[in-house]
Parts: structure tokens; sequence; C-alpha cells
């Protein structure tokens, strides 16, 4: 988030949060889907691949594990293809990103006060900072739904949409 401050020496925070290559060819898969839903049939992977430019073999690969996450549903054979599984409101960033990279987390440093977490100075403190942290990226992703990302597509403002800062 750069540009917000953090922390009470005032300083700037200017790193990155990252989200994966594939957080983010899911999230560009579902979008896809999302902007075409009103389309009849189930969409190809080779029409999803072209649309958002995806790699056809990783793209299959993702949509696999978002099938297995309950996100879309497939049709196989001639005309077969994928739809999302549930409205595009329902759907938030937050769950496609779990769905394929698990945890939303800042780090994997476990958890304070489990299987000797914090037997050296000052980490029991730090493990509960790292673990705060990733709850506001998950909070923050869950805010965003597919619906809001279609609105913002396509230029229109979603009332549930929080700003983008």
């Amino acid at each position: 988030m750069p540009g917000s401050e953090h922390g009470s020496a005032g300083g700037l925070y200017h790193g990155h949060v990252k989200v994966s290559t594939r957080g983010d060819y899911a999230s560009r898969a579902l979008l896809s889907l999302a902007l075409h839903a009103e389309e009849d049939g189930p969409t190809s992977v080779r029409d999803i691949a072209e649309r958002t430019g995806l790699p056809q073999p990783y793209l299959e690969q993702i949509l696999l594990a978002l099938k297995g996450a309950g996100l879309v549903r497939s049709k196989r054979g001639v005309g077969g293809g994928y739809v999302l599984a549930r409205p595009a409101g329902e759907i938030s960033l937050a769950e496609i990103i779990s769905a394929v990279d698990g945890p939303i987390v800042a780090g994997d440093f476990g958890l304070p006060h489990q299987n000797g977490a914090c037997n050296h100075e000052g980490q029991c403190i730090l493990l509960d900072v790292w673990a705060n942290v990733g709850e506001h990226m998950r909070s923050h992703l869950q805010s965003f739904t597919l619906a809001d990302m279609v609105a913002r597509a396509r230029g229109v403002a979603s009332p549930s949409a929080v700003p983008l800062a």
C-alpha cells in the first residue's frame, strides 16, 4: 500500500504485498467469466485464454483448482467449458486467491504461543503482528467481489466497492 503511513514513527511504507501469479491468473479468468456471464452456455478454456492473454495449459490447471473449490462448474464435450458456480456478487477476491494459493497470510511463521513459536526474544510480538497483517489482507480482499470488478471494468461504480488506494 504505497504512500500509506504506518507506525508511530511516522515512516512511510513503500513495500509491496504480493499476490502470486497463480492468484492473479485465477482472478483474471473468473473476471472474464463474470464479464461474459450473460452469454449462453459455458466458456471454453481456449476462449478464456484468448480474452485474458493467459497461457492455456496453466489456465487449465488453475480452473481445475477453482472447480475443486466450488467457484466454477464445468461441462465436458462439444460446447463445453466453464461457468461461475455462484453469482459474481457472491465470489470475493479472497476466495479466489485462497482457492489457488491456500490461506492468505503475511508469511509462514507459525502462530504465537504454539509449538515453541515464542522461544526467542521478541518472536511472539512479531508473530502477532504478522498474523494481524494477514488478517488485514484477507479482510481487504474479502471486500471486493467479482461483481465489483465487473462494474469497474465497465466504468461503473459499484455500490459495495471499496476505493482502491
